[in-house]
């Protein structure tokens, strides 16, 4: 089969991760996928067997999701925007899906709506016409406004054959933090966490802790507090890996403590989970199967900017797991770090998750029923 999915990341890189992680769960059993791109490049991301396709780039301004911005922090204009549809309007035709994957789109995103719409009409009146879902996380921002509801759940109905929600509802359900209709809870389809197959390795633990924000440009509260923490614990060796731009990383390397080092994010990074002593991260989705799955101890803070709830949920349930401990940003202070850190270290590591990790490949049994049961 043909599979096409679209996302768009804005802030950070989870949701361009995730939307590989399901590609190649498709390539894997033999589908032809291509995946649009609109927000910043991250060349670091495993995109094997895909064709990745790279719409001109947009990101927000900061938590501001009002604002889209290109590259070089100018407002994204209507000829650009125009630009963007076109072409994704070209891909379709193109490609001609089997499998159509919007990811987030339409419970977030609504300011790339136009954009999205169009592709969903065009959609709709091909022949065949592809099966058309939406992929969505654990847990959403929750809507601000009852009219967000409103038109996500206008939107499946006129369009969508289903909604693939990356959660194992023993842990999490969508209901948690979105307003399930009726008509919404009838399309859903709860597949498990998406997450890569576990790293291998770990049997030599080392005395470093890995600290890490995503790929993109946020969680420099998260660094400056391990920069304070280090001197604190001085036996560790405190490894940050630093998204966006090599003049930020030299800019922080400037203040780094004797024990600390900077390097950029790496493929390799679930790998150096499963020796690390300990984790510091914020806690969005990728990030926290990731702690699951190495059973490294871990101390989360979750991203809180412009009213930002999601990680806090999301950190707030894997805080009942053991070597699992939250500082809020607010309360991120050397000391509280310094202290956690240790607390984590000594409760030691746990057993991997494995349970609920297959969600890629169930994702492909589901959107493969769903065409081939299709008029």
């Amino acid at each position: 089969m043909k599979v096409m999915i679209v996302v768009t990341h804005l802030l950070g890189t989870g949701h361009l991760a995730r939307a590989l992680t399901l590609a190649r769960a498709f390539v894997a059993a033999g589908d032809r996928v291509t995946v649009v791109s609109g927000g910043t490049a991250v060349d670091h991301f495993d995109a094997s067997g895909v064709r990745l396709e790279q719409l001109t780039p947009l990101r927000s301004d900061g938590t501001d999701f009002t604002t889209l911005l290109r590259s070089d922090g100018t407002v994204a204009d209507e000829r650009l925007l125009t630009e963007r549809q076109n072409r994704l309007l070209g891909i379709l035709a193109e490609v001609r899906p089997d499998i159509l994957i919007t990811e987030l789109f339409p419970f977030g995103r609504r300011i790339l709506r136009t954009e999205f719409k169009a592709l969903l009409e065009a959609a709709r009146v091909m022949t065949p016409r592809p099966v058309i879902l939406s992929s969505i996380r654990d847990i959403l921002a929750p809507p601000s406004k009852p009219g967000k509801v409103d038109y996500a759940d206008e939107t499946i109905g006129a369009f969508y054959d289903g909604v693939l929600v990356h959660a194992d509802p023993e842990v999490v359900t969508l209901q948690q933090s979105w307003p399930v209709s009726d008509a919404l809870n009838a399309r859903l389809h709860y597949t498990g966490f998406v997450a890569p197959k576990p790293a291998s390795g770990g049997a030599d633990q080392s005395q470093q802790v890995l600290v890490s924000a995503g790929g993109g440009n946020v969680g420099d509260a998260v660094f400056r507090a391990a920069f304070e923490a280090a001197p604190h614990l001085p036996e560790l060796q405190w490894l940050l890996l630093v998204g966006g731009s090599d003049e930020r990383r030299a800019a922080l390397a400037d203040l780094a403590p004797s024990n600390v080092s900077i390097e950029a994010p790496t493929p390799a990074f679930r790998q150096m989970l499963m020796s690390a002593a300990a984790s510091v991260s914020m806690a969005g989705y990728n990030t926290a199967l990731d702690v699951l799955q190495s059973g490294v101890p871990a101390v989360l803070v979750p991203f809180d900017d412009g009213g930002e709830v999601e990680q806090g949920l999301r950190a707030d349930a894997l805080a009942a797991l053991p070597a699992v401990q939250v500082v809020l940003q607010k309360d991120l202070t050397a000391a509280a770090l310094a202290d956690r850190v240790k607390a984590v270290m000594a409760a030691g590591r746990r057993p991997l998750r494995t349970q609920g990790m297959d969600g890629a490949a169930l994702s492909v049994e589901i959107a493969h029923g769903l065409r081939e049961n299709a008029p």
